[in-house]
């Protein structure tokens, strides 16, 4: 299971501006095994690649704008290489897609990159926040109308069980019906106050470990870790999702999960 803990460099962004190279070195040495990987503003792709190479960290999937998957999809190709990943997901859709037409199109787009992309050995998937079950398409959410499961659908899921959680739903058994269709799943918990804001894994109201032992089970690939907003310090919060982690896989190691 350690294998398969990544943290998105999102988490790190502020961080990674001022000192790429140091921040991926620091996550290295902490244990972590992949990121989910963002490049710095001041560095072109070629370059970030070959400093992750050369540090020996693993990229565990990369995000592109829905609208590089349209316009741009030949690079997206060229840094999904670059990087050495076979996963390209869609993270976010701006609030003018958020609509029935908005999704219907984002479904189309994804369907034509996936069957371009799936020849060549890529994977698309999409990322989820909450907005996309307030949009009912053909009697489901926008989401699980993207992601179904049934129809030889090419659009896998990137399923984030915060926003699952967040918008009332419960992730465990939100998941089920993505099994073998799920590369990466999102890790992020939810304090346990009345802001119901992000917090570090193993500090808040999510039960992980029965998610874990889904993903073990269920073809999951990559565990990344993402914290939208830390209260403290951004390390430290990757730090503490990594020791819970750690101490999650031990008991799950140990037949206690």
């Amino acid at each position: 299971m350690r294998s398969k803990f990544a943290v998105q460099l999102y988490t790190l962004r502020n961080e990674i501006e001022q000192d790429f190279p140091g921040v991926l070195k620091q996550l290295k040495q902490m244990g972590w095994a992949g990121v989910q990987m963002r490049v710095p503003s001041q560095y072109r792709a070629e370059e970030a690649a070959q400093i992750a190479k050369e540090i020996g960290i693993v990229t565990a999937g990369m995000h592109f704008p829905i609208e590089r998957f349209e316009h741009d999809l030949e690079n997206v190709v060229k840094e999904a290489g670059l990087f050495q990943t076979k996963d390209v997901i869609c993270p976010y859709v701006t609030e003018d897609w958020r609509n029935e037409d908005g999704y219907r199109k984002v479904k189309r787009i994804l369907t034509d990159a996936a069957n371009k992309l799936v020849p060549l050995g890529l994977r698309v998937s999409y990322h989820n926040h909450d907005f996309e079950f307030a949009t009912k398409l053909d009697g489901r959410s926008a989401l699980e109308y993207m992601l179904d499961p049934t129809d030889g659908n090419p659009i896998l899921a990137e399923i984030d069980v915060y926003w699952v959680k967040k918008a009332g739903k419960d992730p465990l058994a939100f998941i089920q019906p993505y099994t073998g269709r799920m590369p990466i799943i999102h890790l992020k918990d939810m304090t346990n106050d009345e802001r119901k804001t992000f917090a570090p894994i193993g500090t808040g109201t999510i039960a992980f470990e029965p998610i874990l032992d889904w993903c073990m089970k269920s073809e999951v690939e990559w565990l990344v870790v993402e914290q939208d907003v830390c209260l403290g310090d951004p390390m430290d919060s990757v730090r503490t999702s990594l020791h819970n982690l750690n101490k999650m896989a031990e008991r799950y190691e140990a037949g206690a999960v």
